[in-house]
């Protein structure tokens, strides 16, 4: 072939590469054109029913009210745990995972309608007057909580120490809500508790994931080991565990991994995909584990969960996680406000998608008590908090999204910050009566929060647990 004929063949060839690109470009330009003129429309929409409001609603209404009320509509509809932060919302997020507030120290979300309560914090005034997952609050010192913002209810029950709360408490199986009156105090949340069931077996639970998880969880550990041997055994206690901070869940996993990916998380962007990877040390924790789950462990928790079973470090014992497996980023907005915005959806190592499945466990266990009357009926399935999921949520993420991972120009933190979940729990069908404050009633183990030894030990998840591990350490011992 001559140079002109090489020429001629290669000139078309650029030429027809530049002729798509710049039609290519033109259809690009239209579309972006198109797409602007009807952002215009919907905002010219948008300021024309404020000012409609502001000329004629009956009361007057501030405009920044209505703006703000407009925003928390819009950011709602995207999935639950996407959320318009005011400021003091944002600032009680933050004081959570930093482990001290003022208050009653109960987690709380939304269920139809009322604050739903996910869990007490062990220890606390909310745990000790008996407040059980899945108790609905229907009054807050006899205000009604039907429709009332959840940033709205924690305000009501935080406050100064030694100041009182009542909370108007339905429960399934009672005929009509009671009264709880609840002395305030400082709340420090210790998320890392721990005590040895037996001679180099040992018990850790961690409630909730903040900013000094890992540190707590390796001196935990450090205080069972005897005469600096290594555990025979530890069971890892994750039920009801509502999540907390990303790379505090990452940590936590790579105590007990040496190699290996942890999570990855991906999202439409290029940045909000990321694989996180464990790395030996000479702290890590390497003896036998039995991990207990159940429908009250959410997102960080379900991320270390879902790390020991891919990897096979760990057994997994009790009840199908909750399933909340997105990532959410919290932005700063201007005037102390802040955006809350789910971002990408979490894999398991193997790349199992936690969104709306959660974690399985190796072995099914229903939660379950020995009782201390023959006459006690012992009704495992009864004795099982019947948790909504995920997957039961309005708006709720699939596993997987059939859209791309497309680039855009935004930054974003990991981090996430998720506090809140949806529990189940029962409305009430009668009137709210006031009536005398009334203290705990119940045994204190179905919180799964005592670390007394004899206590933990009626726990049936926990026996289990503490069998396999023996069973375990004695076949090995045979091997040898």
């Amino acid at each position: 072939m001559t140079f002109t004929k090489r020429f001629h063949k290669t000139g078309y060839a650029a030429f027809f590469t530049l002729f798509c690109s710049l039609l290519l470009a033109a259809v690009f330009s239209v579309q972006t054109a198109q797409a602007d003129e009807e952002a215009y429309k919907n905002l010219k929409l948008f300021s024309q029913v404020i000012e409609i409001i502001e000329n004629n609603y009956v009361d007057e209404v501030k405009t920044e009210d209505l703006i703000s009320g407009a925003i928390q509509g819009m950011v709602q509809t995207l999935d639950p745990h996407s959320e318009f932060m005011p400021p003091e919302s944002y600032k009680d997020l933050k004081e959570s995972t930093k482990g001290e507030f003022g208050g009653i120290g109960i987690q709380i979300s939304m269920k139809d309608g009322y604050v739903t309560v996910i869990a007490p914090i062990m220890g606390t005034p909310g745990f000790r007057a008996g407040i059980q997952a899945g108790d609905v609050i229907v009054a807050v010192d006899g205000e009604s909580t039907l429709d009332m913002k959840l940033t709205e209810a924690v305000k009501k029950m935080r406050g100064e120490k030694g100041t009182y709360v009542t909370l108007s408490i339905y429960r399934k199986g009672m005929k009509k809500a009671k009264d709880y009156k609840i002395l305030r105090d400082i709340i420090e949340v210790a998320s890392v508790h721990e005590t040895s069931l037996a001679p180099h077996f040992g018990y850790v639970r961690i409630t909730n994931f903040t900013e000094s998880t890992e540190t707590d969880l390796l001196e935990a550990i450090e205080g069972l080991r005897q005469d600096e041997q290594e555990l025979s055994g530890l069971i890892l206690d994750l039920r009801n565990n509502p999540g907390g901070l990303l790379h505090q869940a990452i940590s936590v996993s790579d105590v007990f991994l040496s190699k290996g990916v942890i999570v990855s998380h991906k999202g439409r962007r290029a940045t909000s995909s990321q694989e996180y990877h464990a790395s030996p040390s000479r702290r890590d924790v390497k003896c036998p584990m039995v991990v207990l789950i159940n429908g009250g462990s959410a997102s960080a928790s379900e991320i270390v969960a879902g790390a020991l079973q891919d990897h096979r470090r760990a057994v997994l014992l009790g009840t199908t996680s909750f399933g909340k497996g997105s990532v959410q980023t919290v932005e700063p907005l201007r005037d102390g406000y802040a955006l809350k915005l789910t971002i990408a959806r979490y894999y398991t190592p193997s790349g199992r998608s936690i969104q709306a499945e959660g974690i399985v466990p190796d072995i099914i266990v229903k939660a379950g008590f020995d009782k201390k009357k023959k006459d006690d009926k012992d009704d495992e399935e009864n004795s099982e908090f019947v948790y909504l999921k995920e997957k039961d949520l309005k708006n709720h993420l699939d596993a997987e999204s059939d859209a791309g991972e497309e680039e855009q120009g935004q930054e974003e933190t990991a981090d996430d910050q998720e506090q809140e979940l949806d529990i189940p729990s029962e409305t009430p069908k009668e009137e709210v009566k006031t009536g005398e404050p009334v203290g705990p009633e119940q045994d204190p183990t179905k919180i799964f929060g005592y670390l007394d030894v004899d206590q933990l030990l009626k726990d049936h998840q926990i026996k289990r647990a503490l069998d396999i591990l023996k069973g375990y350490s004695l076949l090995s011992g045979l091997e040898k």
